[in-house]
């Protein structure tokens, strides 16, 4: 593990370098997350009813996160805090009602303008499992947030703050290793990052997702699924360059897809670029001929392949029936000049349908919108 640790440092400061500014905070529940009064009581200011978990503390209730979700109750609003540590634990959440994780903040860091959402981080969930022969890619997430088997719908309000969910799955050649899978559920994330290689986020049937304020790092599809996503304002670090950075399902007569804004494409300081000759990952790959994905006002840097898109493994051409779009793209990899045909270049007017209320249907009343970046 301290390996791990020691390369999370070096990247780390590798983008406190960039001109990125991650380091908001929630305005509902930062006195409970920061710990100002806590030679008093870890949960001075915190929603009433919080739960507190943590590995080394004796005042908490729980020491695992899995054991304090399982204790709550089928219904009402739950919180849970989470202690500063080393978490090597899977998250299941199968209840309907709402839930929120937070992690736990120094306040001495938290207010860092040279920070990101990694640096100031000190709540890390991991795991280490892959895809081994029988089982499913969604078996392997650290978090999974998913309808129990009989349910039509599973959370209707999940969200996390200031979480590190990790899948610690070898390297790169290892197969699919999750660190967060969400199906029929409502998912929404602040100030968090993801990390793993192949297949680090899913958003699968039925699910809607929102991460803002993050960092998603990954080699091959690891933005994949045939659910919902929007990511606002996130960082895309790069491992290494396979299929694409999303892999998508699109479904007729839905705008299920991905769909990136105002976000940055980075090489991570770990890539691995022996996988390709040149280094360069493509931004997506259609997982079906009706893939959807949407990258708006946002930069790349060389880590980014000229053409954009790719076929899907075995195919010829991306297929026409696939909607691929940008808007506005910035930096080394951001110029479109030499993009697949069957990509679209979106105007100033055409951009219009893109908003989040537009792709959700509305303004989603499981998002909070009071954090601000």
């Amino acid at each position: 593990m301290g390996q791990y640790l020691t390369y999370f440092t070096v990247l780390y400061t590798f983008l406190a370098g960039l001109s990125v500014q991650i380091h908001a905070l929630s305005s509902q529940y930062s006195a409970c997350q920061l710990q100002q009064n806590a030679e008093i009581s870890p949960l001075t200011g915190c929603p009433p009813g919080t739960l507190f978990v943590s590995p080394t503390d004796s005042r908490a209730s729980f020491k695992s996160v899995q054991a304090a979700v399982e204790s709550l109750p089928d219904t009402g609003d739950a919180v849970i805090l989470i202690g500063a540590g080393e978490y090597f634990e899977m998250v299941n959440v199968t209840r309907s009602a709402p839930l929120t994780l937070l992690g736990q903040l120094d306040p001495d860091t938290a207010y860092d303008p040279a920070g990101n959402a990694s640096q100031r981080n000190l709540v890390h969930i991991w795991n280490n499992l892959y895809v081994l022969p029988g089982m499913k890619d969604e078996e392997t997430a650290t978090l999974t947030v998913a309808c129990p088997r009989g349910q039509q719908f599973g959370n209707t309000d999940f969200k996390a703050y200031n979480i590190d969910f990790q899948n610690r799955a070898a390297n790169y050649s290892i197969s699919q290793a999750l660190a967060g899978s969400f199906i029929n559920a409502n998912v929404s994330f602040y100030g968090c990052t993801f990390a793993s290689w192949q297949d680090t986020w899913y958003t699968g049937q039925g699910a809607h997702s929102y991460a803002v304020d993050s960092i998603i790092y990954g080699q091959t599809d690891y933005l994949f699924g045939f659910g919902m996503a929007w990511f606002q304002n996130v960082i895309l670090a790069n491992r290494a360059c396979g299929g694409g950075i999303t892999a998508w399902r699109g479904t007729d007569g839905t705008r299920n897809g991905a769909f990136i804004a105002d976000s940055k494409i980075i090489r991570s300081p770990d890539a691995n670029v022996t996988t390709v000759t040149d280094g360069q990952c493509y931004l997506g790959r259609p997982w079906n001929p009706l893939a959807v994905t949407v990258y708006l006002r946002t930069y790349m840097d060389e880590s980014i392949k000229p053409a954009g898109f790719t076929p899907w493994a075995g195919e010829t051409s991306v297929p026409n029936t696939a909607y691929f779009a940008e808007y506005n793209s910035s930096g080394p990899g951001g110029d479109t000049s030499k993009r697949v045909p069957q990509e679209l270049i979106l105007t100033a007017t055409q951009v219009n349908e893109f908003s989040l209320e537009s792709v959700f249907g509305g303004t989603p009343a499981w998002i909070d919108f009071n954090y601000e970046y």
